[in-house]
């Protein structure tokens, strides 16, 4: 009898898996399209869009059995007009949901069309939904199958109001003819012309004569430097395939890496002297990574031809240069929070950082869409905050739910919404980045941005409160539970503050930073900087704390609660100062709010080893000069020069956000850091900034710029390969910025003039990167994803013409309707065409950009 019951149970648990599988597949074939209509709407900055499914199953959807739920750069959803289908509602963050309406009804073979509207213009095929997936639930309610969509297409975004933000927004397309246009003011240059080392050096002079390199020259090294002659020998042997050996002291002819007296620009740390001549290389360093950086220039100096056919011997020219960077600090970003970074890809941009003399890495591995390192004693950090998963518990859950396309299943393959660094892992890291004299900065950003840490903690205190353990559930607790403020966070997050009126807010931020610490001393190193994060706290919170009314009620002189975020910082700042640890964080740090709700500079940080980087230059355009004035220590990472993951241009296939503007190489390199009026002239919508009035930097305050920051954040960037286009060339220009000495532009006052000597020196950059950097990154490191520019191109009577944006890229074409290739066509000159006619650009590595496409019959 036992046996047979066994039996009918396990048939029907075969007949349940066999049954939901079944609906699994059959709602796999219902197809969803998405269009956006129109950003010219009755809204100011609004945009409509809307859905189409197709239900190509069996299956009949009603008002009640689905809902449809997916990511989309966060927008406020305004209430439709007119009726519709379904309702498409904002949960949290980027995560929405479609909800059917009462009579809803889609039976097999039929089609339904749902329009929605939302606040600001949608103009980029990242901006779309994503991560669709539809949740099943039975006649109770109950959540029954949560399926993937597998049939999803965007609907191009073909005319003007669907590429332009509505009335307002003054940029022109990105067309063909445009880019045509605009690399007009572009021309080839020879090599002799071309920029040696990027970034420039100080001074450099060339002989006469060329020494032959190959591993006939021992690398000598002198005391403390076996790690750069060890790192060059290997560098060596990836460019010729021979060993170099390597030996301390100096025995004669070879390459000399010593440690010396080095000062140049009156800098002499990180400081360098090269010499190639007939007896050899010679580096001299005013320290260790002065030598590094020495090391690097040389290999700089190889002709390209050695990168793409490497072979046994180089010849190198006799140069003298002389070099020190323009900033002690120049620093890349890194958001591995939003998506998930590899290790192995970490690593390989450590490496591509100390080519290009980057000396700073600020690690972002906690945010609200992910917590990324291992902490002992906390895993709820981990197995909730590091991994995203659909959740029928909303907001209220304590876990993480899908964000920018992670879809429903934690650590599913493709997606990047989960992961996370174990201890060794980090320690690798550091000890990497210190090989290549980076120093990593980890960060922990504190009050806002903290919905993973506060998620985890929310499971911890559940999982403890359920052990009986109350008092340990309530040691590093982040909120407090009868908090009802509303608000709405700058990614739409209502739920990512912490409770700054809680002692176990502290206890938990210095428990996560002593063990950070702990990993820098297993890795042989000392954590002596951290960056607090403390951005973009939204107006209402902590507005309804109970907790935070008594905190108020105790300390009558905060006043209001939009004052406890400087509470916090100065508590925070304290405690960390028993640590010997410098803080830096984003610019709201060092500033305070007026009664109208204005940053003002907050004059009770100066001097308490406070360093605020200011990335806000086009909605608060002076304020890094406000800042430097009143005595902060200031990291410049302008929005408007610095943001690796805003678009290169507003082309709708071109990937990335655009809230600050179009980032390209050239905003990147144009960057003026004591007078930034003088190389930003329009707001993101391609308005004229208006200056007068405003804060200049003072010339004594000059010396509080202590360096310059690129940011990579990862919202719209999915893997290694994106995050190498997002960022390449761009860290060329960055690193241009950040190390050479002051461009001659940058003090001329009058703009014609200014702007003509920028593009001079931007045209010989231009050329650097085409015919000397970017087939370098096709090689170095196994090669790097970099982007390259589609050609510009106008069709004129038949007469087909086209440039590029980087004098030295060749450009082919097909008019036979295939897709170019390397041995398409080479376009030499102006040519007779009919048709439609396909151009790449292509560098020397055989890489190639986009393809440009123009037809005679759709001008």
């Amino acid at each position: 009898m036992r046996n047979f019951f066994c039996f009918t149970a396990i048939l029907a648990v075969l007949f349940l898996l066999n049954s939901c599988k079944s609906s699994e597949n059959e709602a796999r074939e219902i197809a969803v399209t998405w269009e956006l209509v129109s950003n010219f709407t009755e809204v100011e900055h609004g945009f409509e869009a809307r859905f189409n499914l197709v239900n190509n199953s069996d299956l009949a959807l009603d008002e009640k059995n689905w809902a449809l739920f997916f990511n989309m750069s966060p927008r406020p959803i305004l209430a439709n007009k007119t009726p519709q289908p379904a309702t498409v509602q904002h949960i949290n963050g980027d995560w929405y949901k479609m909800t059917p309406n009462a009579g809803f009804s889609l039976a097999p073979g039929q089609s339904a069309e749902i329009r929605y509207l939302g606040t600001e213009g949608v103009i980029k095929l990242t901006d779309a939904p994503m991560g669709l997936y539809f949740v099943f639930y039975d006649k109770d309610g109950k959540e029954e199958n949560v399926v993937e969509v597998a049939n999803y297409r965007v609907l191009p975004f073909a005319k003007k109001e669907q590429q332009l933000r509505g009335k307002d927004d003054q940029l022109p397309l990105h067309t063909a003819a445009k880019r045509y246009q605009d690399n007009l003011a572009l021309s080839l240059v020879g090599a002799n012309q071309l920029q040696k080392i990027v970034p420039s050096p100080v001074k450099m002079t060339t002989g006469t004569g060329t020494l032959t390199l190959d591993s006939k020259l021992p690398i000598y090294y002198g005391a403390g430097l076996e790690n750069e002659a060890r790192f060059l020998s290997k560098k060596l042997k990836d460019l010729t395939g021979t060993e170099f050996p390597v030996q301390s002291g100096t025995a004669g002819k070879g390459i000399v890496l010593t440690t010396g007296t080095v000062s140049v620009n009156g800098v002499s740390k990180e400081a360098y002297k090269l010499g190639i001549d007939a007896n050899g290389v010679a580096i001299t360093g005013s320290d260790a990574a002065g030598v590094f950086y020495g090391v690097q220039s040389l290999l700089a100096l190889m002709p390209t031809e050695a990168y793409l056919k490497p072979t046994a011997s180089v010849a190198l020219g006799f140069v003298q240069v002389e070099d020190a960077p323009r900033f002690s600090f120049r620093s890349m970003h890194l958001d591995v929070s939003r998506n998930f970074q590899t290790k192995e890809t970490v690593l390989r941009w450590l490496d591509l950082l100390a080519v290009y003399k980057i000396n700073h890495f600020l690690f972002y591995t906690t945010e609200d869409e992910g917590w990324r390192i291992e902490i002992d004693g906390l895993p709820e950090l981990t197995k909730v905050g590091a991994q995203r998963e659909h959740t029928a518990g909303g907001m209220a859950a304590p876990v993480l739910h899908p964000s920018y396309g992670s879809g429903p299943k934690a650590y599913d393959e493709g997606k990047h919404g989960s992961g996370f660094y174990t201890k060794a892992d980090f320690i690798e890291i550091l000890k990497y980045a210190n090989e290549r004299h980076i120093k990593v900065i980890p960060e922990l950003n504190f009050p806002g941005h903290a919905r993973a840490a506060i998620k985890s903690m929310e499971a911890r205190y559940e999982r403890l409160m359920k052990e009986g353990k109350e008092k340990e559930a309530n040691e590093y607790r982040l909120i407090d539970p009868d908090d009802k403020s509303v608000y709405l966070s700058a990614q739409a997050y209502k739920d990512n503050v912490v409770s700054v009126a809680r002692e176990s807010t502290y206890h938990f931020y210095e428990k996560v930073v002593d063990e950070i610490a702990k990993m820098y001393a297993e890795a042989g190193l000392k954590l002596d900087t951290f960056h607090a994060g403390g951005d973009e706290v939204p107006e209402g919170v902590w507005t309804q704390s109970p907790m935070a009314a008594q905190l108020l009620k105790e300390n009558p002189a905060i006043k209001d609660p939009k004052n406890l975020q400087s509470y916090f910082v100065g508590k925070l700042l304290k405690r960390l100062e028993k640590r010997n640890l410098t803080i830096h964080g984003w610019e709201e740090v060092a500033l305070t709010k007026s009664p109208e709700g204005k940053y003002l500079p907050n004059p009770e940080f100066v001097g308490k080893k406070l360093v605020p980087y200011v990335w806000n230059n086009i909605y608060d355009l002076d304020l890094g000069n406000r800042l430097a004035n009143a005595g902060y220590p200031v990291v410049l990472c302008n929005v408007t020069n610095f943001y690796f993951d805003l678009a290169y241009n507003n082309d709708p296939q071109e990937p990335g956000l655009y809230w600050g503007g179009f980032v390209d190489v050239r905003a990147n390199w144009t960057f003026a850091p004591f007078d930034m009026f003088k190389t930003t002239y329009r707001t993101s919508m391609g308005q004229p900034l208006n200056f007068a009035g405003l804060e200049k930097m003072k010339p004594e305050a000059r010396k509080n710029v202590i360096g310059l920051e690129s940011q990579l954040w990862c919202e719209t960037v999915k893997g290694r390969d994106m995050m190498e286009y997002y960022s390449l060339p761009k860290l060329l220009g960055f690193a241009e910025s950040a190390w050479a000495a002051e461009r001659p532009w940058e003090t001329i006052e009058n703009r014609d003039a200014r702007e003509k000597a920028i593009q001079a020196g931007w045209n010989i950059f231009a050329n650097t990167l085409a015919q000397r950097e970017l087939p370098r990154l096709a090689t170095i490191n196994g090669g790097y994803n970099y982007r390259l520019p589609m050609p510009g191109v106008v069709l004129e009577n038949g007469t087909l013409k086209a440039n590029v944006e980087y004098p030295g890229l060749s450009i082919r074409y097909t008019t036979d309707g295939s897709e170019p290739t390397a041995q398409s066509a080479l376009y030499t000159a102006p040519v007779k065409v009919s048709g439609s006619v396909k151009l790449k650009s292509f560098d020397a590595a055989g890489r190639s950009s986009r393809t440009a496409v123009v037809d005679e019959t759709q001008l």
